[in-house]
């Protein structure tokens, strides 16, 4: 169908005025196309397509820019941006040999990083940056270029080991840069000073001696714990950790633990602070009377091992003590590491409770029958017992009564009559014996024995052979000043006083010796004290050729020494006597 001459022009109207329009756009981008771009200027642009090596931008010049691929890639190597993306990018020339425009990517972002430090720097801001590697004076940080941080200003105090800061995102100040030089140098110690003054203004508002607060473990030593309550560090002394036994810290507590801490004391003027642990709790000696009275059987823990006991524990907090003297009935305890070890467990009988002074006397023996008590019934006063010598001392031998008990035999008690020095010149270990019980001491814990009713009676066999006025001959046994002890039977001893002997003057001594044969009468003989009296006057004392007969046959005689004479074991005291 034909149109009509009006449909005709309206149709050319409408045709010629939308190529207006789209010839005037195409003058606009054309224009636009041909704007002017400074080198060294920083652009935005467009990604319009992407090859292996190279991404194509587009910058609103006449012609499209080429980058290297690589300057887009990630620390994976991989590239990390696509078609379409808008990028900020430095244009470096206009145009080159091949009519490219000649841009680069990474170029254009180290400018920006640089002008962000540089704004950081005049503000004073904090700038983020990873720790990348350990050099000479400290570390390199990449802050989008590379910068240094000294190893001073690491931490605001000395880092041991700066190893340990790499790889980490970090904050840091920049105090000092050379754009010329490439030169940046970082501070994290003040960023961390700041931080540190702003935790401390906070933690100084909340600080008051009674409140619990939160706290890291900072360092440990041998006497407490050190932990940062947030800018400000608190002592947990070691008696404060619990209300227990602690030998060392480190079994509590170990670097940064978060604790639960009570204030217990608080000086602002110098900012120390006396921490608690123990007293997040009761004290366990509140109720130690009720719980533990005298006389009640407890059982715990050895823990510590001392000369003069065991501690046991009762627990946590309270310990008792068990001295050497209340492990045994029966055995002199030395060591109580013969007795107990650490760690065993056993029961006792509190004897004794202070609680002013915190402290509780166990017994170990106590819980058991007292072996001491019922040997009077086995073993009455005067019963005889038999039994092997134990052990010898310088004053008497230990013999054995029970499997438990030992009895005594004074030296005393070896002989009728004669001068022991030493029980082994009457018994030696491991004998078999008899013996008397003469005396228990239950409370002393002490048997008293003697053997000598079970041996030759020198005494008696005296009396029945001599009466008074028989003259006997002995030996010199000790010279004193007031007289001489004469061995005149068998080692029984008998006394001629000075009065009864005749010499020319001066001292006896310079007369007689011990060891000297003589002959004396009898004056008296006292049966009760066991004491023989003799005198010198008027015997004929004994020839060269009578003494020589009688050294003959005699027996050795132990000689006292005089006053001032040397002997193997010293000399002997003036004066001393029978």
């Amino acid at each position: 169908m034909v149109s009509t001459d009006k449909e005709r022009a309206d149709l050319e109207e409408t045709t010629s005025a939308e190529d207006q329009k789209a010839y005037e756009q195409f003058v606009a981008l054309y224009d636009e196309s041909l704007r002017n771009l400074t080198e060294g200027e920083i652009v935005r642009g467009r990604i319009v397509s992407m090859s292996g090596d190279s991404v194509v931008v587009d910058v609103g010049y006449k012609s499209e820019g080429l980058i290297p691929a690589e300057e887009f890639k990630d620390v994976e190597g991989k590239v990390n941006v696509q078609v379409g993306d808008e990028v900020e990018v430095l244009l470096e020339r206009t145009e080159d040999v091949e009519g490219h425009v000649l841009l680069s990517y990474s170029k254009a972002e180290r400018m920006r990083v640089w002008a962000d430090v540089e704004q950081s720097f005049k503000e004073g801001r904090v700038i983020k940056g990873r720790v990348i590697e350990r050099i000479k004076g400290g570390l390199t940080v990449d802050v989008g270029v590379r910068a240094f941080l000294p190893g001073s200003l690491a931490d605001i105090k000395p880092v041991k080991n700066l190893e340990t800061l790499r790889g980490r995102e970090l904050e840091f100040k920049v105090i000092s840069l050379d754009r010329r030089r490439n030169n940046i140098v970082l501070s994290r110690k003040a960023v961390l000073e700041k931080e540190y003054e702003q935790k401390k203004a906070e933690t100084l508002e909340k600080l008051q001696e009674g409140v619990l607060m939160k706290g890291v473990v900072k360092n440990i030593t041998d006497y407490g714990v050190f932990i940062d309550l947030g800018g400000i560090d608190g002592l947990l002394h070691i008696t404060d950790i619990s209300w227990g036994r602690v030998n060392h810290p480190s079994e509590h507590f170990s670097i940064g633990d978060e604790v639960d801490v009570v204030v217990l004391k608080f000086d602002r003027e110098t900012e120390r602070v006396s921490l608690g642990y123990k007293q997040r709790g009761e004290d366990p000696w509140g109720l130690v009377d009720k719980k533990y009275p005298v006389g009640s059987r407890v059982h715990g823990k050895v823990v510590s091992l001392v000369d003069y006991g065991a501690f046991v524990e009762l627990e946590e907090g309270v310990e008792g003590l068990v001295h050497v003297s209340e492990m045994s009935w029966t055995k002199k305890v030395v060591n109580p590491s013969k007795i107990l070890t650490v760690g065993q467990e056993l029961d006792a009988i509190v004897t004794e409770l202070d609680l002013q002074q915190r402290r509780i006397s166990l017994s170990l023996r106590q819980t058991e029958r007292n072996p001491w008590e019922d040997l009077g019934h086995h073993f009455p006063m005067g019963s005889i017992i038999e039994g092997k010598v134990r052990n010898l001392t310088e004053f008497g031998a230990f013999i054995e009564i029970t499997e438990e008990i030992d009895g005594l035999v004074h030296v005393s008690d070896m002989s009728w009559t004669k001068r022991i020095k030493h029980p082994s010149e009457v018994l030696k270990k491991g004998d078999t014996v008899r013996a008397r019980i003469t005396n228990i001491d239950v409370e002393n814990q002490r048997v008293s024995l003697s053997i000598k009713e079970f041996l030759p009676n020198e005494w008696q066999d005296f009396v029945e052979a001599n009466r008074v006025g028989d003259v006997v001959t002995g030996r010199v046994v000790n010279v004193t000043d007031f007289g001489l002890f004469i061995d005149i039977y068998d080692g029984l001893e008998g006394l001629a006083h000075i009065s009864e002997i005749d010499f020319a003057g001066g001292k006896l001594a310079d007369h007689y010796h011990g060891g000297d044969w003589v002959r004396a009468r009898i004056l008296r003989i006292e049966e009760d004290d066991r004491k023989v009296g003799l005198t010198l006057r008027g015997v004929t004392q004994p020839s060269a050729e009578e003494i020589a007969e009688l050294e003959a046959a005699a027996r050795p005689i132990e000689v006292v020494p005089e006053a001032g004479e040397e002997t193997p074991e010293g000399t002997a005291d003036e004066g001393e006597g029978n």
